[in-house]
């Protein structure tokens, strides 16, 4: 399976904070906030991955991530010149899919739970069509939200509604198989000009096509695209490292784990951190007998 990471939108809800630089590259605590979505492509044994960008911050994304080997993955780039939408991805990403199955992250969406890499993995393993991730929310009118029936089977799903039908909002992390940029070629733009997210669950929806993952209480979803979300976010990772000892959201740990990368490569990388707490803890694992 591939992975999109779109990371191109122009932050405007963290305006001044992200004028001059990606959000996706700005902290979530001690790490750049791409490195959580990144985490999650590889808990879920995804490893050839896309970044799209917009054309000023490719300099800064290629500057930390690099071609991806030092994390065991192939990173490629992309650039998405004028905002169309998310669903747009799917066209930029064409040649990178080359008819494969293919997962689609938000670069500010943020996911953590100890169960995420078996949920992750099982879904990789049984989609045949599209799976969302539903999370239950207070304010669903500013997310899009999903009908259900009294099966709790998906009726429809609409984008920020006034009057939610239910309290559950489609959090930024889409999985889908190889119809997919068939299908996003299909869509009309919407009012604001843009191939819309849920235009494409729908049409899934339409085909009979469209699954939905519950994420319980055992996970924590943050849309990090505000201020105070952000701010959420670096509390909650904060608290999770110091209740486990261990960071959260690092690749080269993750990637360590998963056999992807050895010591001696891990050591090599790190040398850019040096004079940091997160240096300090790599360098720790690398020395792990």
């Amino acid at each position: 399976m591939k992975g999109i990471i779109l990371a191109a939108g122009s932050g405007t809800r963290l305006y001044p904070a992200s004028t001059p630089i990606s959000k996706a590259l700005l902290p979530i605590y001690d790490k750049p906030m791409i490195f959580c979505p990144l985490s999650v492509f590889l808990l879920a044994g995804i490893d050839d991955i896309l970044i799209i960008t917009n054309e000023s911050d490719l300099p800064n994304f290629r500057k930390l991530l690099g071609d991806g080997s030092r994390f065991g993955i192939t990173v490629k780039y992309a650039i998405q010149y004028k905002q169309k939408g998310i669903a747009d991805a799917f066209l930029i990403g064409e040649e990178f899919i080359n008819k494969q199955k293919v997962a689609l992250i938000l670069s500010d969406n943020i996911f953590y739970s100890p169960r995420l890499k078996t949920v992750l993995s099982n879904v990789n393993l049984k989609n045949d069509g599209a799976t969302i991730f539903g999370y239950k929310v207070q304010d669903a009118n500013n997310f899009g939200v999903v009908e259900f029936d009294s099966d709790m089977n998906v009726i429809s799903i609409e984008e920020k509604p006034k009057d939610p039908k239910s309290s559950y909002a489609v959090t930024g992390l889409y999985f889908y198989n190889k119809e997919v940029c068939e299908i996003a070629k299909s869509l009309t733009p919407s009012n604001r000009g843009e191939l819309e997210i849920t235009d494409l669950n729908n049409s899934y929806l339409q085909r009979g096509k469209l699954k939905i993952e519950f994420l319980g209480d055992d996970v924590l979803w943050i849309d990090a695209g505000t201020p105070a979300s952000m701010l959420e976010a670096s509390n909650m990772v904060n608290k999770l490292e110091l209740r486990l000892n261990r960071k959260v959201f690092s690749p080269e740990e993750i990637a360590l784990e998963a056999g992807l990368i050895s010591k001696e490569l891990l050591l090599k990388s790190i040398s850019q951190y040096n004079g940091s707490s997160y240096y300090e803890y790599l360098l720790g694992l690398a020395k792990l007998p």
